[in-house]
Parts: structure tokens; C-alpha cells; sequence
């Protein structure tokens, strides 16, 4: 049974009658899929269709999310995947595909299927064999993992918590702004599924980095971010490196966990298209 909405089908549709090269993006936890506007009229005036698919029974919009925080609960990693490998599926033209957190994860996830043209990961969540657990990445993670009963309940954070794991290379105004007009609840499971990986042999969180037809990935790190240090990107690239096809990774300095959505988003939005422009042009 589909879980795509008729919204969803309508962005495939309209990336299929363009006949140009497709970019797919995926957010992660804590936003909805219009996080991404400005990265979609980034790649759209380069010459790309972009298409920005929920996750399954995400809200039409902030407020929605906040009026109902129910509808997030118990959404889990490979259900997450599979309804985007659905919407990539009916497109005409193998995409790029661009994630960002738990997006990221998915974003690699969907390259290990072989299903993307070129992948860029950003600051995404560990996969299965990343073992770094630094501290702020367990302090960010505290306000799901710290309460074993935050698996089957969606959560959201507080300005506090945004603050240090999210916004914390803005300033306290710009905090605030971002908080009001992007945070929403978010599932408890994935975080609970990424902390247990390296003991479940058949983890959701597990990547195929082998296959040799993932396409090229570039992991982008946001050097100051609290909720995916560098060690975790350096884990992740380091495993992604033994595949023999080309792997990529940039650091951004002075970027935190919010640099897709804050006043310093293009920084990271062009080096990602410059990659996807390298490795899938837009004019097939």
C-alpha cells in the first residue's frame, strides 16, 4: 500500500514532465520538508527539479505539528526510507539525493540500495559500525535517550535544548528564530535505533557502503556542531571510503547543526551543488 500523500505524487509528477535531472531531499527529525525551500530554489534556478517528500504522515505545517505532536510517534528509520525509495521509484530520471541529520542517514541508506545518482549526507545521524560517541552528541541526545518511555512518544525540544544542539554557532536572536519557525515534534525511535546499532546485528541504522553502485557520496560536517561532531562524520566517511567508487567530505567551519536552515545556509547549499553538478549534471 502506497504511503505517499496526492502532494507527494504531485512533486513527482511535476519533476517527471520537466525532463530534467531530479534532486531529492530528505530533513530529519525536528522539521518537515520545507526546511528545505531555499535549497530547492537554489537547485531549480541551477537547472534541477527538486522534489521534498515527507515523512509518512507529517503534518501539512509547523503549526499543524504543534496542534497535533502525536502524529511523529513510533515513526522508525526503514519505514522512513522505504516511503522515499517509493517517491524515487516513480521517477523517470535516477536522482541526486541530499539529507541532512537523520535525512542524511536515510540519504546513505538509499545510496546502499543503489537507487541515487550522487548522494550528499550532511551532518547525518551514525550508521551501524560508526562507534564515536562523543559527549555532546550524548548530551544533545539526552532530552530522547535519557527517558526510556520517549520510544513510543514524539518529543519535542526546548529552547534550551535547541539551543546547544542545534543553534549553538548563532546568536541567541537568531536561536529563537529559528526555533519558532522550524522546530517541530520528532519521533523517539530513531534516536533509540542509532544508539543501539552496533549491537543489533539487523540494525535499521545499518548502511551498504560496498555496493558499487551507491553512486558518489559527499559527507558535509559543520565543524561546530554539538548533535554530529567531526568524529562521527570522520567514522562514517572513513567506512564509506573502502568502497572503491569516490567518496567525498567537507568541513564547514563554524557551522552547528542548524547550517541548512540558518543565515549561513548557502555555504554548505554550494558545495553540495557543486558536487551534484560535477557528478550529475542538470541536462541529462
Amino acid at each position: 500500500m502506497s504511503t505517499l500523500t496526492q502532494w507527494e505524487r504531485d512533486e513527482v509528477a511535476r519533476a517527471n514532465e520537466g525532463g530534467r535531472r531530479p534532486v531529492v531531499f530528505i530533513h530529519g527529525l525536528w522539521l518537515l520538508s520545507s526546511s528545505w525551500d531555499k535549497w530547492r530554489a537554489l537547485f531549480e534556478d541551477n537547472g534541477y527539479t527538486t522534489v521534498a517528500p515527507g515523512w509518512p504522515d507529517d503534518p501539512d505545517s509547523v503549526e499543524d505539528a504543534r496542534r497535533d505532536p502525536d502524529v511523529f510517534a513510533k515513526k522508525m528509520v526503514n519505514q522512513v526510507t522505504d516511503h522515499y525509495l517509493e517517491a524515487i521509484g516513480e521517477l523517470q530520471h535516477e536522482p541526486a539525493v541530499i539529507g541532512h541529520s537523520f535525512g542524511g542517514l536515510i540519504a546513505q541508506k538509499i545510496a546502499g540500495d543503489g537507487a541515487a545518482a550522487a548522494t550528499v549526507s550532511i551532518d547525518n545521524a551514525p550508521f551501524r559500525g560508526v562507534l564515536p560517541l562523543p559527549a555532546s552528541s550524548l548530551k544533545s541526545a539526552a532530552p530522547v535517550l535519557a527517558n526510556p518511555t520517549n520510544l513510543g512518544k514524539a518529543v519535542s525540544l526546548t529552547f534550551e535544548q535547541f539551543r546547544y544542539g542545534w543553534a549553538n554557532q548563532v546568536d541567541e536572536a537568531e536561536a529563537h528564530e529559528l526555533y519558532d519557525t522550524y522546530h517541530v515534534p520528532a519521533s523517539g525511535v530513531p534516536l533509540f535505533q542509532a544508539a543501539t546499532a552496533n549491537l543489533n546485528p539487523f540494525a535499521e541504522t545499518r548502511v551498504d557502503t560496498k555496493n558499487p553502485d551507491r553512486g558518489p557520496p559527499l559527507l558535509i560536517s559543520g565543524e561546530g556542531d554539538n548533535t554530529v561532531p567531526w568524529p562521527i562524520m570522520e567514522a562514517g566517511y572513513k567506512l564509506q571510503s573502502r568502497n572503491d567508487g569516490v567518496t567525498r567530505v567537507a568541513r564547514v567551519p563554524n557551522r552547528g547543526h542548524s547550517l541548512t536552515i540558518d543565515s549561513g545556509w548557502r555555504e554548505p547549499a554550494d558545495v553540495a551543488l557543486a558536487f551534484v553538478q560535477e557528478f550529475t549534471p542538470a541536462e541529462m
